[in-house]
C-alpha cells in the first residue's frame, strides 16, 4: 500500500513546470476549448465539423486569420462572439494570461517565480505583472472601443441594419487591434478599398496593436515630452524600424505591381494605389486584412517576395503580432554593420548591445527560417490537393510564411490543401505565435531537466573558426 508521502510528490511535479512548458499546455487547452465551442450547433452550421473548428480555433488563438470556413456565413452570431473572444485571448497575450493561470498551479512567491513571470510579459526586472496586465487590458479596451466607434459613425455607413453595423464595427476593431485579420465578409475589406476612413482606422489599429505594450506605455508616460532623451532605446528602435518597414513596403509594392502590371492595381487612380499599397504593407506586418484580392494571378512574384519579407519580420516584441520582430531585425542589422566596420561590439544609437541579445536574435532568425523551410518542404511533398491543380512552390512558401508569422494572407492555397497540409499550417501557426525559442526551451527543459544548469557551470577553451 502506498504511503502518504508518495502523494506529496505530485505538487512538486507541477511546481517544476517551467513557464515555457506551462504556456504551451495553456495554449493547447485554449485551442481545444475553442474547438469544442465552435463545433456546437449554437455556434456554427453543419458545414463546420471538428476539423474546421479546430483549424479556425487555432487560427484565432494564434491571431493568424487563415481560415477554411466563411466566418460570416458558417458561424452564427454566438459563434462569432466566441471567435472574437478567442482573438482577445490570443492577442492580448496568451503568455500574459498564463502568468495568472500558473498561480493556481505553481505556489510560492519566490524571486525566481516573479522573474519568470516578468519574462513572460516581456518585462525586464521584477514584479509588476498584475499592474502590467491591467494596463494592457485597459489600453486595448480604450483603443478598440474608439476604433469601433469611428468605424460605426464614419466607416461602415453603407450597412443599413443598425445591429449588424454595430457588430461589424466591434468585430473588425477587435480583429485589427489584435492583428488577426478575421473578417465577417469572405472578401475581407475589398468592398472598402477606396474608403479612406476604414483603411486608415484599420491601419492605425494594426500599428498600435503591433507596437507592443512597452512602447505604448513609454509613449504615454512621456506624452508631454517626446524626445530621444526621455524615450527608451527600445521604443525609439521599434518606432524607427516600423516606420522604415511600412515606407519600404508601400513604395516597394507600388513599384513592383505598377511595373509588372499583374492586375494588382486594376482600374485604380494613383491616390487609390497609394492607399492600397500602404494598407497591404501595414497588413503584411502580421494583420492579414486585404483590400485587394491576393492571388498568384493578381500579384507578381516580386510582390509576393516583398510581402513574404514583411510577414517574416512581423511586429514588435510584446505586441499582438508575430514574426521574428522588428528589434530582432534591428539587432541583426547592427551586428552586420559592426562586422563590416571591424568592430568588436554591437552599437545602436551610442548604446552597446549585449552579446546575449545578438545571439538570441540570430537564434530566432535561423530557427524561424529553418522551420518555415521545413513546413514548405512537407507541404510541397503533399500531393493531396483538393479540387484544383497544385500551386507553385512560391505560393506554398508564401502560405507557410503567412501561417508561421501569424499573418493570414492567403493566395488560395489553404482551402485547397488536404488535412495533412492544413495540419502543417496549424503547427506553424502555433509555433509562430508562441515563438520558436520558447517552444524549443519547453522541449529542451522536458528532455534535459537539470542538465542545462550543469552545463552553465562548465567553461570550455576558446578556438577560432574561419567563416
Amino acid at each position: 500500500m502506498p504511503s502518504s508521502n508518495s502523494f506529496k510528490l505530485r505538487p512538486d511535479r507541477y511546481r517544476r513546470l517551467t513557464v515555457p512548458q506551462f504556456t504551451v499546455v495553456t495554449g493547447l487547452l485554449v485551442i481545444l476549448t475553442g474547438t469544442f465551442a465552435l463545433s456546437l450547433p449554437i455556434c456554427s452550421t453543419t458545414k463546420v465539423g471538428l476539423w474546421e473548428a479546430f483549424f479556425t480555433a487555432t487560427s484565432a488563438v494564434t491571431v493568424t486569420g487563415l481560415t477554411v470556413i466563411d466566418v460570416g456565413d458558417d458561424l452564427t452570431i454566438v459563434g462569432q462572439i466566441v471567435l472574437a473572444t478567442m482573438l482577445l485571448v490570443g492577442g492580448l497575450g496568451l503568455m500574459a494570461i498564463t502568468t495568472f493561470l500558473q498561480g493556481f498551479v505553481v505556489s510560492g512567491t519566490e524571486l525566481r517565480c516573479r522573474l519568470d513571470r516578468g519574462k513572460t510579459l516581456d518585462e525586464f526586472g521584477v514584479g509588476g505583472v498584475g499592474r502590467t496586465f491591467r494596463g494592457i487590458a485597459l489600453t486595448a479596451t480604450v483603443v478598440i472601443l474608439i476604433g469601433a466607434l469611428i468605424l460605426y459613425c464614419f466607416g461602415f455607413v453603407d450597412i443599413s441594419n443598425n445591429g449588424e453595423r454595430i457588430w461589424a464595427s466591434i468585430f473588425h476593431s477587435i480583429s485589427a487591434y489584435n492583428n488577426a485579420g478575421f473578417g465577417l465578409w469572405s472578401n475581407s475589406l475589398e468592398s472598402y478599398k477606396t474608403n479612406w476612413v476604414v483603411n486608415l482606422v484599420v491601419i492605425l489599429l494594426i500599428i498600435l496593436g503591433g507596437l507592443g505594450w512597452r512602447v505604448t506605455s513609454d509613449l504615454w508616460t512621456n506624452r508631454y515630452n517626446l524626445n530621444r532623451r526621455t524615450l527608451s532605446l527600445h521604443t525609439r528602435l521599434v518606432l524607427r524600424t516600423s516606420f522604415a518597414l511600412v515606407l519600404i513596403g508601400s513604395i516597394g509594392l507600388l513599384i513592383t505591381e505598377s511595373v509588372s502590371n499583374a492586375g494588382f492595381f486594376d482600374s485604380m487612380s494613383w491616390n487609390e494605389r497609394l492607399l492600397s499599397s500602404l494598407f497591404e504593407s501595414v497588413s503584411a506586418r502580421t494583420a492579414g486584412f486585404t483590400s485587394i484580392p491576393l492571388s498568384v494571378e493578381k500579384v507578381s512574384d516580386s510582390g509576393l517576395l516583398l510581402l513574404m519579407t514583411l510577414m517574416f519580420i512581423g511586429a514588435s516584441p510584446g505586441g499582438t503580432g508575430g514574426g521574428i520582430k522588428t528589434t530582432t531585425l534591428a539587432a541583426l542589422m547592427a551586428a552586420t554593420r559592426s562586422t563590416l566596420r571591424g568592430q568588436d561590439e554591437v552599437i545602436i544609437r551610442q548604446r552597446q548591445i549585449s552579446d546575449k541579445v545578438v545571439l538570441k536574435a540570430v537564434g530566432i532568425t535561423v530557427g524561424s527560417l529553418l522551420f518555415v523551410l521545413i513546413m514548405a518542404l512537407l507541404i510541397s511533398m503533399n500531393t493531396n490537393f483538393v479540387g484544383e491543380q497544385p500551386f507553385s512552390f512560391l505560393a506554398m512558401l508564401f502560405t507557410c510564411v503567412s501561417a508561421f508569422a501569424t499573418v493570414g494572407f492567403d493566395v488560395g492555397v489553404t482551402q485547397q490543401l488536404g488535412h495533412f497540409g492544413q495540419l502543417i499550417l496549424v503547427v506553424g501557426m502555433f509555433v509562430g505565435r508562441l515563438g520558436i525559442l520558447l517552444l524549443l526551451s519547453a522541449i529542451w527543459d522536458a528532455l534535459n531537466r537539470g542538465i542545462l544548469h550543469n552545463q552553465n557551470r562548465v567553461g570550455y577553451p576558446k578556438e577560432d573558426l574561419y567563416v
